[in-house]
């Protein structure tokens, strides 16, 4: 076993560990990122399917409503290190961004490799090294860390940050190594479960309709026993062969208890821009384009090919019937479906196809100003790896550079 020393350990490159390390080593601390990926930044490198959404270009109130677990944890955190602060350090760090709908923040290039490499250059020009091996063990000594032990190595340290991430996407590492040795030293892990992830549906045309997607659709969740509405979000999604996937799902997912899903009741809203009576008035317009066309023929205009037969099944329309004998009756079903296109919603997809994990170590033992453990001295937790977890758009990533930033900003 080889013997090192330094003064402070990060455990897993990633979104956190990296920026961290570039702190860190601005300030001069020796410092080793552990991690046995030889390329760092791996998942940040497939995030927002390869174009990193780096954050989302709001104000701290708008960004802590849209964190479902924990938020107020994280208050002091994004206050001291905000979406703008990020923004500034990548630009500062070479990588020109740009805003899109829903204020999300993306780098100019379209490219997640280009944020990583900045990280990275970031890192080494403090002096930080890697140290490719896998962290088994923090050792402590009277309640405070005094080093690591790898599959290779022994290391002296005075300080670890621990982000290993959560146990989405295992094949770049997130493996849940990190829970296992939080809880080696007394911390409670919150049980991890998918969080963001595509759903499971019972429905045979969801797999008719795998590979076609829908755009500016609005999904609706609702709670059946109380009628409430539990998630209403316009966006993009698609069928697949399990179910649904795509960004609005991940985010209503989200809001949905596993244990609890037949409770909620799904519906996609194929045409949020108009109201009921609008949409009437213009499948009457398109009946009067198609007036000796059978009912299959006359909804061309309305819904894309592979949708339309769909469409018409459920609709109870024989699709053969012409459409100046379609009823009032039968129309306004008709209408009904497309505001109210319904999917029966089975399961949650396994925790490995999630974007992110809900569950992690327990808030409570964290300190939310410095992220230092309330158990142990000089141990300190920043991203996924803390039980808080937000929807889509570029706040889980914001997450991570927050509690990055409070890490390193407490180390010394």
């Amino acid at each position: 076993m080889n013997t090192l020393n330094t003064d402070a350990v990060i455990i897993g490159g990633g979104a956190a560990g990296l920026l961290a390390a570039g702190y860190l080593g601005q300030k001069g601390m020796k410092t080793l990122i552990v991690e046995p990926n030889k390329l760092l930044g791996k998942k940040l490198r497939i995030t927002g399917k390869g174009r990193c959404n780096v954050t989302n270009n709001c104000e701290v109130r708008q960004f802590l409503e849209n964190v479902p677990v924990n938020g107020k944890f994280l208050y002091g955190a994004v206050s001291n290190f905000t979406p703008m602060d990020t923004m500034l350090l990548f630009e500062k760090l070479g990588v020109a961004l740009k805003t899109e709908r829903g204020n999300r923040v993306f780098p100019v290039s379209d490219n997640a490799h280009e944020v990583a490499n900045a990280l990275e250059r970031f890192s080494k020009r403090g002096g930080v090294k890697h140290l490719q091996e896998r962290a088994l063990e923090i050792k402590t000594e009277n309640g405070a860390v005094c080093g690591v032990i790898t599959d290779k190595s022994v290391i002296s340290c005075r300080q670890v940050l621990l982000c290993t991430g959560g146990m989405s996407y295992p094949g770049t590492g997130s493996t849940g190594d990190g829970y296992a040795m939080a809880e080696a030293l007394g911390h409670r892990i919150i049980q991890p479960k998918p969080s963001l992830v595509p759903l499971e549906a019972s429905d045979d045309y969801c797999e008719q309709l795998q590979g076609f997607s829908l755009k500016n659709v609005k999904l609706n969740v609702a709670d059946a026993e109380s009628g409430k509405t539990v998630f209403s979000e316009l966006g993009e999604m698609l069928f697949t062969h399990f179910g649904i996937s795509g960004p609005l799902v991940l985010s209503a997912s989200s809001h949905l208890r596993e244990a609890e899903l037949s409770r909620y009741r799904i519906s996609i809203d194929l045409k949020p821009g108009l109201d009921n009576k609008q949409l009437d008035d213009r499948i009457l317009r398109d009946f009067s384009k198609y007036a000796n066309k059978d009912f299959k023929n006359s909804l061309t205009d309305l819904a894309g090919h592979a949708m339309i037969p769909v469409l018409i099944r459920l609709s109870g329309i024989p699709e053969d019937i012409k459409v100046n004998s379609i009823t009032r009756a039968q129309r306004t079903e008709l209408v009904q479906l497309f505001k109210s296109f319904p999917v029966h919603v089975t399961g949650k997809r396994p925790i490995d196809e999630a974007i992110i994990t809900s569950g992690g170590v327990c808030v409570k033992d964290i300190n939310p100003k410095t992220m230092e453990s309330k158990l142990v001295r000089g141990l300190y937790f920043a991203g996924e790896i803390i039980d808080v977890d937000a929807y889509t758009g570029g706040y889980n990533l914001q997450i991570a550079w927050s509690t990055a930033f409070a890490a390193a900003n407490s180390m010394e």
